[in-house]
C-alpha cells in the first residue's frame, strides 16, 4: 500500500493523470522518485500508439501529425517541465551571479528570454517530428522514461543549490541509496530496450540506437557541469530544464540519425 501512495504522489505532481489524493508524508515520500519514469512510460505508450495510429492508418499531413506529437507530452504532464524550462533559460540569459539567478528561478513571472527560449523549443519539436517515420517510433517512446530516470538520478545524488523547495522535499523525503539503484535500473532498462529495438530493426539501426542513449548522457554531463557553475547545485526547474533538453537531444538523434543510416 505504501509503494501505490508513493506512485500515486509521483504521477499526481509530475502529471495530470488523474489519481486518488494521499498524504504527502515522510513514508509515502520515501520511494516517489522510484516512479517518477512511470510518468514517462505513460507518455511513451501514448506517443507510439497515437502516432502509429496518425501515420498508418490516417491520411492526415506530416504538419498535423508533428503538432500532435508535440502536444501530448505537454497535455500529460500540464507542462510542469516546461516551466522549469522556461525558468532556467531566463535565469541563464541573466548573466547575473548565482544569487541573481536562483531569485530569478523562484520568480513567478515569464521573462522575454523564456518565451524566446519556448518558442525556439516548440519550433525544434515539431520540425523534428515532422521529419518522424513510423519505424522511429518504438525507440523515441524509450526516451520518456530515460530521461525522467535520469532526472530522478540528478535529484538523489545532485547538490541542491538551496535549503527550501519542491526538489529539497523529495530529496529530504527519499531513501536515496535506494531510489538510485532503482532509478538506474530504470536507466539500464530503458537504454537496453533502444538497443533491442535498433537491433531488431537491423542494420546500423543499433548504431543509432547508441547514438541515442549517448546524447542523453551527453546532456546529463552538460546539466551537471551547468547545475553547479551556475547555480552551485541543482533544483526543480533545473532538473525539468534537463529533461526537455534531454528529449530534445534524443528526439534529434533519432531523426537525423534515422534520415542518415
Amino acid at each position: 500500500m505504501r509503494l501505490l501512495n508513493s506512485l500515486d504522489i509521483a504521477i499526481s505532481m509530475y502529471s495530470k493523470i488523474p489519481v486518488p489524493t494521499v498524504d504527502w508524508n515522510e513514508k509515502n515520500m520515501k520511494y516517489a522518485m522510484c516512479f517518477f519514469p512511470v510518468v514517462g512510460v505513460i507518455t511513451g505508450i501514448l506517443q507510439f500508439g497515437i502516432g502509429y495510429a496518425l501515420l498508418e492508418y490516417t491520411s492526415c499531413g506530416k504538419f498535423f501529425f508533428a503538432a500532435v506529437m508535440s502536444l501530448i507530452p505537454v497535455l500529460v504532464t500540464g507542462g510542469i517541465h516546461l516551466d522549469g524550462y522556461a525558468d532556467t533559460i531566463d535565469a541563464i540569459s541573466s548573466y547575473g551571479d548565482r544569487e541573481k539567478k536562483l531569485q530569478i528561478l523562484k520568480d513567478p513571472h515569464t521573462g522575454a528570454f523564456a518565451v524566446i527560449g519556448l518558442c525556439v523549443y516548440f519550433v525544434a519539436v515539431l520540425a523534428l517530428w515532422s521529419e518522424a517515420e513510423s519505424y522511429m517510433l518504438p525507440i523515441a517512446a524509450c526516451m520518456y522514461p530515460l530521461s525522467r530516470s535520469l532526472s530522478g538520478i540528478s535529484v538523489v545524488s545532485f547538490h541542491p543549490a538551496k535549503n527550501s523547495g519542491l526538489l529539497r522535499t523529495f530529496q529530504d523525503g527519499a531513501q536515496k541509496k535506494r531510489v538510485r539503484i532503482v532509478l538506474i535500473i530504470w536507466a539500464c532498462i530503458c537504454a537496453g530496450l533502444m538497443l533491442y529495438l535498433g537491433w531488431q530493426q537491423g542494420g546500423a539501426a543499433v548504431a543509432g540506437a547508441a547514438a541515442v542513449i549517448a546524447a542523453a548522457l551527453l546532456v546529463f554531463a552538460y546539466y551537471y557541469w551547468m547545475s553547479r557553475k551556475k547555480f552551485g547545485g541543482t533544483t526543480g526547474d533545473l532538473a525539468g530544464y534537463f529533461l526537455q533538453m534531454c528529449e530534445l537531444a534524443m528526439l534529434a538523434v533519432i531523426v537525423f540519425a534515422g534520415k542518415i543510416i
